[in-house]
């Protein structure tokens, strides 16, 4: 059987035809998928976003479950469009070494040390939520409340330095600072001495926060307006001060992202 000159041509043209349409719905699809790609947003914090419970004795301790801990309702609350990083280290202060933690090697509890290198790794990100500054208020750290806030301004700092990553170029992302609910009343013993002078500091914290997550470029939120601190050492968070931060924070966090 034999093809003719007008019979190629017309062949040819139905393919071409078929090839670009294939080409334009993929590119649209494509940039379908990158116009909704998922927010990524990374957690960086101490025990109270790892999800420590409090117990009567102190310590030793366990975890809360995911469904519990504040990042996991955090997760549920925004959706799968919304990709939440947890990086969260019991004990981890703002930019302070911890000289009772020897066996954490590196940066160890030192948020400031760990920061960039966590940035990097999670690299893109759309937000970067701080909530730290409760050990800060130990009474070995002597520091003032003003101290704390600068160390996390210290923190919004870093977090705009990434630049990009190593070896990428991606946009610096914006960061919200959660300032701590007070401390409660503290027990047993070991904790009230631990943080003796820390209550009435902790109460001093969300004016000082706010006024320098402002002056770095940074969004703020005072947990303290959501829930207390309400676990029986009166550091930690009970589940249902969990839920409460989970919940607000995702409000805040669709403000920003929106």
């Amino acid at each position: 059987m034999s093809i003719t000159r007008n019979s190629f041509m017309s062949i040819t043209r139905r393919t071409l035809i078929g090839v670009l349409t294939v080409l334009v719905l993929l590119t649209g699809t494509a940039a379908q998928a990158a116009g909704t790609a998922a927010k990524r947003i990374m957690l960086y914090g101490d025990s109270n976003t790892w999800g420590w419970i409090p117990v009567k004795e102190g310590f030793p301790s366990t975890r809360y479950d995911e469904a519990t801990r504040w990042p996991g309702v955090l997760r549920a609350a925004l959706g799968q469009d919304h990709e939440v990083i947890d990086e969260a280290l019991s004990g981890r202060t703002t930019d302070l070494p911890d000289p009772t933690a020897p066996s954490i090697s590196g940066a160890g509890r030192d948020g400031a040390a760990y920061l960039p290198a966590a940035v990097a790794s999670h690299l893109p990100l759309d937000l970067v939520v701080i909530m730290l500054g409760t050990n800060d208020l130990k009474a070995m750290y002597n520091r003032s409340p003003l101290r704390i806030a600068l160390g996390v301004g210290k923190l919004v700092d870093l977090v705009g330095q990434a630049r990009g990553g190593v070896g990428t170029e991606y946009p610096v992302p914006k960061v919200l600072v959660l300032c701590p609910p007070p401390l409660g009343a503290l027990a047993p013993q070991a904790f009230a001495d631990l943080f003796a002078g820390g209550v009435e500091k902790s109460r001093a914290l969300p004016p000082a926060y706010e006024a320098i997550a402002k002056a770095a470029g940074a969004e703020f939120l005072d947990l303290g307006k959501l829930t207390a601190t309400d676990g029986m050492d009166g550091i930690h968070l009970t589940a249902a001060a969990h839920k409460a931060i989970g919940q607000g924070v995702a409000e805040k966090i669709r403000a920003i992202l929106r």
